[in-house]
This record gives C-alpha cells, sequence and structure tokens, in this order.
C-alpha cells in the first residue's frame, strides 16, 4: 500500500477523456461547503495550489475543481448543486456540511456511484456528534467519512473512572444532539454511576438567575455540591460564560472538577478557559501527531507541505478549526487515488450524468475509484488517513490535559494523558491532593477579637499585631503539625458573617466568599446557612449559649431563724402557749376545788395552781425543758399529752425546714434557665444585633410550630424595638452593661464563662443552656482543598488531648473567680455564717438584759415593801426581853434577804418563813 503525505478534506471532480489516461490527463474536482464556513473554500484551494506547485503526488496531471456554496442543513439546495456538479462530469466528492446535508448527499452518491468523502462540520463551536447515516444493505455505501467516529464517549467513560466519580452531571448546550451520549449512558448504568444532565441555552445568565428563584436553599446546597464534578459539552466561549456565571453565584468553589470535552478548542481557548475556572480544570481535545525535528515539520512521508499550514511560527495553523485540517488531508488522498489509477492503466472515463432523469445509469467505474481510494492511505495535517480497515477513518489520538491541587488555581495547565483507540489510556488522572503537608503554602486568615479565643498579644508599633487565644492555638498547632505559614489581620467590620438582604455576606464570611482570605478563625460557629457558602472544619469545641448575670448581692437577715415559718404560723403559736396555759390554770383549780372537800385527803398545792405558773409550765414543754407538773386527773394528763405531741411536731418541721431554709440561701439567683429567665420581668435581656445567637432565637421565635412559647416570649424581649432596647453590637459591650444595670446577656457559653472567669470583681456568674449541637470550627473558602486536612488533624488532637490542654489553659477549673458563689462570696459555700445566727443571739441577749431588769426591780420592790411594813425598833430591854427583841431583828433582816429570792410561783410565803413579823402581821387572825 503506498503511503502518501499529508491531506485536508476535499471534493474533486475529474474529467477525462474516454480509454487510458496520458499524461495531459485533466482530473476535474468538485467540493461542496457551507456558505458559514469561510475557512473551508481557502484551505480547499491551497491544498490544491500544494499539488499544482509539487510533483510528489502528481507529475504531469493537471487538477480542476468547482465549489459550491449551500446553506447549513438545507438538504434540498445541497442535492441541487450534487446534481449540477454531476453534470460537469465528477470522480469524487467530497463534503463539509452539517449532518442533514451530509444524510441526502449520501442518499444521491450511493444511487449514483460517486465516491463521497465527507468532513463532518460541528455545530457553532458545540461537541461533534455522530451523523446518523443510512444503512441500506441493497445498496453499496460510497460515503467515506473522513472524520473519525465519535470517540469522546470512549474517553469519558476512562476519564470518569479513572477519577473515581460515582456522582456527576453533564452539561450539554441546546446545539448539542443528546442521542450521541446514549453509549456513554449506557456503560455509565452498567457501572452504577449516578449520572444528572442538564440543558444550557443560549442565555446562561438567565439560567442562573431561575434557579435562585425556583430552588430553596437545600435544593441550591444539593445542585451546588453536584457542580462540583461536572462535565461540560458546550463550546468553549459557552464553557467559559457557564464558568464565570458559576464562580460569580458562588455555586463552584476551589474543589470544583470542571472536565471540558470538546474535539475542537485551540491553546488560545483553553488558556482562557483555564484562567476563569475555579478549581480543578480537565480539557479532553484532539490532537494530531508533530514531529519534534523542526528540519522535518513540513515532511509528511513523501510529501512537503506548505509552511504556512506546518510552521507554528506563521501563525495561520491556530486559526483552522479541526474540520479544515480533515478537508486539507481528503484532497490528498483523493490525489494519491488518482495517481495510482492512472499509474495502473485503469482509469475509466466518466460521462456526464444527470440525476434528474429516471434513466440516468449510476457510473460504472465508480465501484474501482471507491476501492482504489479505500485501498490508500496518506500521512497528513491529522496524522494516519486511511479506510483499510473499513467504511471509516479509525485513526484518532487524544490529549488530556488539567490543572491539580498541587499548582496554582487555573493559572497552569499541562498535559496529564492520552488517548487511542488502540493502546487507551496513556497517563494518569488522579488528583493530586495534599496528603500530609502544606510545605511552602502561606494562608491569608481573617479573625475578629473574642475572648479568650482571639486576642492582642502584643501592638508594636510599625510591626503586624501579634495574636492568642484558644483559636490561635488551634492555629499554631495546625500550622507546626502541617508546616504552612500564614498571615493574620481583622476583618474591617469586625463581623462574623451574616447574610444581607441583597444576598451578599459580610463580615468574615463575606471575606471568604470574596476570595480575600482563605480562612477564618474565631468563635465562628458552625450553622447551616453558613455551610451553604462556605466549608467548615470539624469541630475543635462543642457550643452551646449562656446566660450572663451578676451575682445576687447576699442579703443579710439576722432574724432569718424565722423564716421557716410563716408569720401566721408564728402567731398561731403564740397564741397556743396561753390558751393551753388558761385551759391547765382552769384543770388545776378544779382538781383542788375538789380535794379540799371533807371526803379527800390533803394534797400539797400545784406548780400550776397560778395562771402564770400554768403558762410558764406549756412554755417549758414547748422548748422541751420539761417542769414540775404533777397530773393527778386525765383530763389534764390529755391535754398535756397532746401539747407535747403538738410541740414535738412544731420542733421537728422547725428543724427540717430551717436546714432547708439556709440551704435554699445560698442559692438564691432565681434564674437557671431560658424558662425563668422568659417568666420574669425585672431583668431585661439581649445579644448581639445580627449575630448567630440572635438568629437562632429569630428562627425559634417566629416559628409558627415551635409549641414551647419561651423563645416566642424571649425573641419579643430580645427583638423590642428592632433590637436597639436590649441587645447591643459587641460582646464588651454587652458584658459592661451587665455590670451598670439589670441586665442579662445572651452569647455564647464558653466566651461569657471565660468573662465570668476573669472578672476583676469577681461579680459575674453564667447559667448554662444548651440549646443545639453546633460546635466552632475553622471556615474556609467553598471547596478549598485544605478542608479535609484540617479535619483530619483537628480529630488527630482530640484524640492525643491536645485540645483538652489549650481548654484547660484559657477556662481553668480552679479560677480567680468563683462562679457559683455569691458576690464577694468565699470559696468555701457549706460553712454557715455569723449572720445566719445573729437573730439567735439577739434573743439570747435580749432574755439577759430582760432578765437582769426583772431581777433589779423585784430586789426593789421586795426591798421597799419589807422596810415599809417593819415595825420601829424598841429601845433595848433586860434579860429575855432583850433577847427577844433581837430575835425579831434577825427575823427582819431574815425577812428581807429572802423577799428576793427565787421561790417557787405560788408557794405561801408563810410556810417557809413563820418567823417573819412582816409575814406574821399580813395573815395574823
Amino acid at each position: 500500500m503506498e503511503v502518501l503525505p499529508f491531506c485536508v478534506f476535499t471534493v474533486f471532480t475529474a474529467v477525462c477523456g474516454s480509454g487510458s489516461a496520458t499524461a495531459d490527463s485533466i482530473i476535474h474536482i468538485g467540493a461542496i461547503f457551507e456558505e458559514s464556513a469561510a475557512k473551508d473554500d481557502e484551505v480547499f484551494q491551497l491544498a490544491v495550489s500544494d499539488l499544482s506547485l509539487n510533483d510528489d503526488i502528481l507529475q504531469s496531471e493537471k487538477i480542476t475543481y468547482s465549489i459550491k456554496f449551500v446553506e447549513a442543513n438545507n438538504p434540498f439546495q445541497t442535492v441541487q448543486e450534487a446534481c449540477d456538479l454531476m453534470t460537469q462530469g465528477i470522480l469524487a466528492l467530497v463534503s463539509s456540511t452539517g449532518c442533514t446535508s451530509a444524510t441526502a448527499l449520501q442518499s444521491l452518491t450511493d444511487t449514483m456511484h460517486i465516491p463521497h468523502l465527507y468532513v463532518q462540520r460541528s455545530n457553532a463551536g458545540s461537541p461533534r456528534t455522530a451523523c446518523q447515516l443510512i444503512h441500506n444493505p441493497d445498496l453499496e455505501e460510497y460515503t467515506l467519512p473522513a472524520r473519525p467516529p465519535i470517540r469522546i464517549g470512549d474517553v469519558m467513560i476512562r476519564l470518569v473512572n479513572e477519577l473515581r466519580w460515582q456522582k456527576f452531571i453533564v452539561f450539554y448546550d441546546s446545539n448539542y444532539d443528546i442521542r450521541g451520549l446514549q453509549g456513554f449512558l449506557d456503560q455509565a448504568s452498567r457501572q452504577g454511576l449516578d449520572v444528572s444532565l442538564q440543558r444550557i441555552d443560549q442565555n446562561i445568565s438567565r439560567i442562573f438567575a431561575s434557579l435562585f428563584n425556583t430552588m430553596k436553599t437545600e435544593e441550591l446546597n444539593r445542585y451546588r455540591d453536584t457542580l462540583r464534578r461536572a462535565i461540560l459539552l458546550l463550546s468553549p466561549r459557552g464553557a467559559q460564560t457557564f464558568i464565570n456565571e458559576a464562580v460569580e453565584t458562588n455555586l463552584a468553589s476551589k474543589d470544583s472538577h470542571w472536565v471540558f470535552v470538546n474535539e475542537e478548542i485551540s491553546d488560545s481557548e483553553i488558556l482562557e478557559l483555564v484562567h476563569s475556572a475555579l478549581g480543578r480544570m480537565t480539557v479532553v481535545r484532539q490532537i494530531f501527531p508533530t514531529s519534534k525535528d523542526p528540519n522535518r515539520r513540513c515532511m509528511r512521508h513523501n510529501h512537503r507541505i506548505s509552511s504556512l499550514l506546518c510552521d507554528p511560527q506563521e501563525g495561520y495553523l491556530q486559526t483552522l478549526q479541526t474540520s479544515n485540517l480533515y478537508l486539507y488531508d481528503s484532497v490528498l488522498l483523493l490525489a494519491g487515488a488518482f495517481h495510482r489509477k492512472l499509474e495502473d492503466r485503469k482509469w475509466h472515463s466518466m460521462a456526464s450524468l444527470n440525476c434528474m432523469r429516471k434513466s440516468t445509469k449510476p457510473w460504472n467505474g465508480g465501484r474501482s475509484m471507491l476501492d482504489t481510494i479505500q485501498n490508500g492511505q496518506i500521512i497528513g495535517l491529522t496524522g494516519a488517513m486511511g479506510f483499510a480497515n473499513g467504511a471509516s477513518n479509525t485513526n484518532v489520538n487524544f490529549e488530556i490535559l488539567g490543572t491539580s491541587y498541587s499548582e496554582t488555581f487555573g493559572k497552569d495547565i499541562r498535559r496529564l494523558a492520552v488517548w487511542d483507540p488502540v493502546k487507551g489510556l496513556n497517563g494518569s488522572l488522579q488528583e493530586r491532593r495534599l496528603e500530609s503537608d502544606m510545605q511552602g503554602v502561606t494562608l491569608k486568615v481573617v479573625t475578629i477579637l473574642e475572648e479568650p479565643f482571639v486576642m492582642v498579644a502584643e501592638n508594636i508599633l510599625g510591626q503586624p499585631k501579634r495574636y492568642k487565644g484558644f483559636s490561635i492555638d488551634v492555629l499554631d498547632a495546625l500550622a507546626k503539625n502541617l508546616g504552612f505559614k500564614y498571615e493574620i489581620y481583622q476583618a474591617v467590620d469586625h463581623m462574623y458573617g451574616t447574610q444581607l438582604p441583597n444576598g451578599s455576606w459580610n463580615g468574615m464570611i463575606g471575606e471568604l466568599i470574596n476570595k480575600k482570605a482563605d480562612i477564618a478563625v474565631s468563635a465562628i460557629t458552625i450553622t447551616p446557612e453558613r455551610e451553604s457558602v462556605v466549608d467548615f472544619s470539624k469541630r475543635y469545641m462543642d457550643y452551646s449559649v449562656g446566660i450572663l448575670l451578676k451575682k445576687p448581692e447576699e442579703k443579710i437577715n439576722i432574724f432569718s431563724i424565722f423564716a421557716p415559718f410563716d408569720l401566721a404560723v408564728w402567731a398561731c403559736i403564740a397564741a397556743a402557749i396561753p390558751l393551753v396555759g388558761v385551759l391547765i390554770f382552769v384543770l388545776n383549780r378544779v382538781q383542788l376545788v375538789r380535794t379540799q372537800s371533807p371526803t379527800h385527803p390533803q394534797t400539797p398545792p400545784s406548780s400550776s395552781s397560778t395562771l402564770h405558773s400554768a403558762i410558764w409550765l406549756v412554755y417549758g414543754a414547748f422548748v422541751q425543758q420539761g417542769g414540775d407538773s404533777p397530773m393527778n386527773s386525765v383530763a389534764m394528763r390529755i391535754v398535756m399529752g397532746s401539747w407535747w405531741l403538738f410541740t414535738l411536731i412544731v420542733c421537728s418541721s422547725y428543724t427540717a425546714n430551717l436546714a432547708a431554709f439556709l440551704t435554699v440561701s445560698r442559692m438564691d439567683n432565681s434564674i437557671h434557665s431560658f424558662q425563668d429567665l422568659a417568666k420574669q420581668s425585672d431583668l431585661s435581656y439581649g445579644t448581639v444585633r445580627d449575630s448567630s445567637v440572635y438568629q437562632y432565637f429569630q428562627t425559634k421565635g417566629t416559628n409558627p410550630l415551635e409549641q414551647d412559647s419561651t423563645y416566642a416570649e424571649l425573641w419579643r424581649m430580645i427583638s423590642k424595638n428592632s433590637g436597639a432596647d436590649n441587645c447591643v453590637s459587641a460582646t464588651n459591650e454587652g458584658i459592661a452593661k451587665i455590670k451598670t444595670g439589670t441586665y442579662a446577656f445572651l452569647w455564647d457559653m464558653a466566651v461569657v464563662e471565660y468573662s465570668a472567669l476573669t472578672d476583676d470583681d469577681c461579680t459575674l456568674t453564667v447559667v448554662g443552656n444548651s440549646i443545639s449541637s453546633k460546635g466552632y470550627g475553622i471556615a474556609l473558602q467553598h471547596g478549598s482543598p485544605y478542608r479535609d486536612l484540617f479535619s483530619q488533624r483537628i480529630l488527630e488532637m482530640q484524640d492525643s488531648g491536645d485540645l483538652d490542654v489549650f481548654k484547660q489553659k484559657w477556662w481553668p477549673k480552679m479560677g480567680r473567680c468563683n462562679l457559683k458563689s455569691h458576690a464577694n462570696g468565699q470559696p468555701d459555700g457549706r460553712a454557715l455564717k455569723l449572720q445566719s445566727f445573729a437573730g439567735v443571739f439577739c434573743i439570747l441577749a435580749a432574755g439577759l438584759l430582760l432578765a437582769c431588769l426583772v431581777a433589779a426591780l423585784e430586789i426593789w420592790w421586795n426591798s421597799n415593801r419589807c422596810q415599809q411594813e417593819t415595825p420601829k425598833e424598841e429601845p433595848p430591854i433586860i434579860g429575855a426581853e432583850r433577847s427577844g427583841g433581837m430575835e425579831r431583828h434577825r427575823s427582819s433582816h431574815l425577812c428581807i434577804g429572802l423577799g428576793g429570792r427565787g421561790l417557787p410561783l405560788g408557794t405561801e410565803l408563810g410556810s417557809h418563813l413563820p418567823e417573819c413579823p412582816v409575814f406574821a402581821a399580813r395573815h395574823s387572825p
């Protein structure tokens, strides 16, 4: 088989005389092109000119040609123009049209036995799909597709398997025939791959606008996740517009992987596409072999090509499409076939064919010419072209270009692999992810100050600020472990990040979305709203909301011993003592009257024979001190038994309530949860405006399905006057507001607990209430390649206990302040203080003073009365009278001396002191 040089698609018409060919034979060739294909006729004429200028293929033969232009996808016009060429007498027809016109030409050329080399054109730069040519078993096929069959489906399935994709989406434009994907979809289905298809219209901006108008947030999140693995069957310009829209609407991310598949894409278009993409870009395109030797770059076997087409420095080759290259090679292939025909002396003369007549017979030399074309092969611009293996050209090669994670995103591109039908894939498409370290990487870190997560350590004029805190310790540990460096700066608005009414974000989240920072580090919580626009690492600390309060001032109540019983109870007890005393006195008097009758023996007087002695007896029994009270009657025993039982119950209840009261008095903070906070009205409360805590209470408080009314009440107070009354703009403002008034601050438990532990006056306390299962994490750009690496290292730090060490450093268990005690309280909260028993000592002191006062009054009173009632002293006498006078004088002094003694109440003084003249005078008959 003779091998001829490089060629491009063309249509030949040869007109020869009958019989054997001669040296001055004229070969008439022709072509049919679409009007929109400006380069087709130019390349066709260039190929014919090259053949005429050198005799490598044709020596003395001359080639003439006719070119017809038709409208795109107009089969009727195409057939008319082809019939016009056949009336001129043609040896072969080469066309470069769409599939519709090609099918019509196939039917005509098969009928007239005219060899037809067909170069398929892509529609508006979209990927090529296979033309569904008619295969009629009753007719011989004279149409030979110059371009190889569509093999991008085979390349795509191998690429997906190499990348280990299980779920992805395929975007195709409106000019693409979806039937071309049938084979690819069948293979994907057999392998269990999840493939989605979406058609892209011309107005790409409207498509993305409709996504945000019709999809909910959850649906957009799922769609964004699907976009991370996408195959683009679009034109280069359409793909660039599509990716730009995805990036601008934040649907694309750094871990997005775009696979652009199109046989026809130039180097300049690839660079534009890669520079506009965010994430990894892989480009699949058809390639053609070139010689590495510059001196043989324009040689194709035994044929030299014009330097205009083979020298890259000329720049003309870069302006041509793939279909133009196949058109050039088709001219060379036909020229070689004609030359072999002339050499073999097997030339068949051709008469003019009129395809409009029914009586017209096919060309009898068509079969021989077709065989000669099929048995030939040339090396041209597209490489080897031939049809020896069948009715199609099977020589095709693809190259796969791409960026990877180890390179700068969207800036550099290199060849990853090549593919051909025989050897398959040669190269590796595995994603080169960061595996163990980030050496040489410098991250831009955005933060805001939040104690104890991020604080300024040093602020030296002219030098960058240095920071410290729990989050900084975690970041430093990651940097040391992974080997990266970082530059840190504070967000301009000092906000964590909330979504604004126009859809944009402020704060640290906005910095990540706008690609100004790589990661955000502070007390930033992981929320569904934030996670829809950025990525988060694994949580490095659990999150809950706490209530920061001012410690209650301990109230001093010296009469707290009376607190166990209500005032009404004390009043009833005070009334019961004299009432029972009166009852005992009456019963005792009745008993005395009964015993003084002649029929009863004389009984000694009882200690309860007087009213005050009876009351004293009852009081003694109440305080469990007892007393002499002989119970001679059943009635008195019943009364005293009932009183003793009453006393036992009252004293036991008092003892138990006193212990409970003294315990509760040490925990007199009435707010222990959000429910307690919502029920009270004395204390106002709020949080930081537009923060995650603020949004949480807004969501819970305005949810009509929320059964707990607590959050609705909390939100009513927090949102009062749009948050201007009770909410603050920063954490330190909320803490300061607590100290200056009756205010409770709702904020992150970790932050408020640190504030209470480090308070200068130790006047703050914290009430914990876990409201969600959220946590603190490191925020990264959406699709950041560092996310999985950071998460893995954080999990390792949790297992090793490093995070616990950091927590103990910033939240010590034995801090300077005790969160559970009162203001200025001592650490030991179990000891009862003096003020708790001050009332007892006051009662004792009052009793002692009263006893002394009464004793003094008794002495004074009895002394006065004894002196007034004693007879005047008589003159001294002799003998017995003197002796009797002295006795009376001693008796009067004895009376005075004993008058102050505490004799038993109700005891008759005469029974003890019969010799006292005062007594004798008072009781003499």
